[in-house]
């Protein structure tokens, strides 16, 4: 018997008992959905009335500590406009990015509760991201004296209150382990004064210290949460639903985390007449619109099982990027070096040669590449084709399977049953690594195998 009927149809039974037990019914599910209808409105009017106040922030100079980081200095002002460009298109740039983050989440909020409004959990992810989507303006002006500093502070602390949420109760919508509900009371009380207070205070004051220990606790209760669910307790549907969040929020990670490094390894880049700085603003703001995608891909259902695919290539080309890059460099260093007494004009040489070289290295470096993180990775799959690949080196050995089917079949028994005994291992190696018989081979197995016992 193939075990996988059994096996999916029991993954098929707890998925229904986790969508049963996260359902919304009468007038639970006309509360949820007049809540998220309430917080679409104000989101948007607070955003758009507080349009003029962030505009005009981002135009104005500042100075010290006082700088929030989308705020320019008077030396990168300066710098803006000596290539040209004025601090209102800076201003532009960055209220449309921001413009771009409230439109794309709410489209996919609107998605979520159109398909889904039935599901606590979904209509919780949805209410989060309507919040989420303006976060770049809340977060700065909560610290600008103007008529909508309380309502942004309001929305700022309610986004930050609802991720936290999210996150404890992804992917099932309950608090699993039970502690966890007591572990969102205390960040409950914990970021009151990261939205109301400590705006008003330099980044390196007592109070902003203690903001960050708030946040740093948050994210490692969460992650250990999200990898004890993985791996204790998620349906295998669920899982993918955690990989895509998961990989959004990396994807996201990653992109402040390459932007920020060179300021690390380069201080100069980031002083006050640096335009490193501006680029990075501009830059850092696309790195949050993978989140909402992550999470409609995840709370939809919607291709949930070509994260494996998207995972993987991304491991693969990353790690195939960073190699040959360093490679590239260090040939371009070390020839320069050693032909620089040599050739006076050396430059063109060396690139053509470490370009050459790339190009020799790439395709069996991503082979290898490939290899290594299918083997650390991917354990179960490699191994199940390394097994279908060497069965079926040996049944070729044994037996010539393209041949049979414009042969006659076999009519003494002892033959017959020997080949049928032999398609039968084959479809069992092969019923195991979930894959198929082709169309021809299970009409020869049919032929064989008929009126052997």
């Amino acid at each position: 018997m193939n075990p996988l009927p059994a096996t999916m149809q029991t993954v098929t039974n707890s998925n229904s008992n986790n969508d049963e037990h996260s359902q919304l019914h009468g007038h639970w599910l006309i509360v949820a959905r007049i809540a998220w209808i309430i917080c679409v409105a104000l989101t948007l009017v607070i955003f758009f009335a507080s349009l003029p106040v962030y505009s005009a922030q981002l135009q104005t100079p500042c100075a010290g500590m006082s700088c929030w980081y989308t705020q320019l200095s008077a030396g990168q002002i300066e710098a803006l406009k000596g290539i040209g460009l004025s601090p209102g298109v800076y201003a532009a740039y960055t209220v449309a990015f921001t413009f771009a983050s409230v439109v794309l989440c709410l489209v996919v909020s609107v998605l979520i509760v159109w398909r889904r409004s039935d599901d606590r959990m979904a209509v919780l992810v949805a209410i989060m991201l309507v919040a989420f989507g303006p976060i770049y303006a809340t977060s700065s002006l909560v610290a600008v004296p103007s008529p909508w500093q309380v309502p942004n502070e309001c929305l700022y602390f309610l986004a930050l209150i609802l991720l936290v949420l999210v996150f404890l109760l992804f992917p099932s919508g309950q608090f699993v382990p039970r502690w966890t509900r007591w572990a969102f009371l205390v960040f409950l009380i914990g970021l009151v004064p990261t939205a109301f207070v400590a705006p008003a205070f330099p980044p390196y004051a007592p109070i902003g210290l203690l903001t960050t220990l708030v946040s740093l606790s948050a994210l490692a209760t969460i992650a250990i949460v999200q990898i004890y669910r993985y791996r204790h307790l998620s349906s295998p549907l669920q899982q993918q639903q955690t990989k895509w969040v998961v990989f959004g929020i990396a994807a996201s990670i990653t992109v402040v985390v390459s932007g920020i490094a060179p300021t690390l390894i380069f201080p100069t880049v980031a002083s006050s007449g640096s335009l490193y700085p501006v680029a990075l603003n501009a830059f850092t703001t696309m790195g949050p619109l993978v989140i909402p995608l992550s999470f409609g891909f995840a709370i939809l259902r919607a291709r949930l099982w070509d994260i494996d695919v998207l995972i993987n290539r991304t491991l693969v080309y990353g790690t195939l990027t960073v190699l040959l890059a360093l490679v590239y460099f260090g040939l371009i260093f070390v020839l320069q070096y050693l032909l620089r007494g040599i050739m006076s004009q050396n430059n063109d040489v060396v690139i053509v040669v470490s370009t050459l070289a790339i190009a020799a290295l790439f395709q069996p470096l991503r082979q290898r590449i490939q290899q290594i993180i299918d083997r650390r990775f991917y354990r179960r799959k490699y191994n199940a084709a390394k097994i279908v690949e060497a069965f079926s080196a040996t049944l070729r050995n044994e037996v010539d399977l393209i041949p049979f089917p414009v042969r006659r079949v076999p009519h003494d028994g002892k033959e017959r049953a020997t080949l049928c005994s032999t398609y039968q291992r084959f479809s069992r190696t092969v019923s195991a690594t979930r894959s198929l018989l082709s169309p021809s081979g299970a009409h020869t197995r049919s032929l064989l195998c008929t009126g052997v016992r």
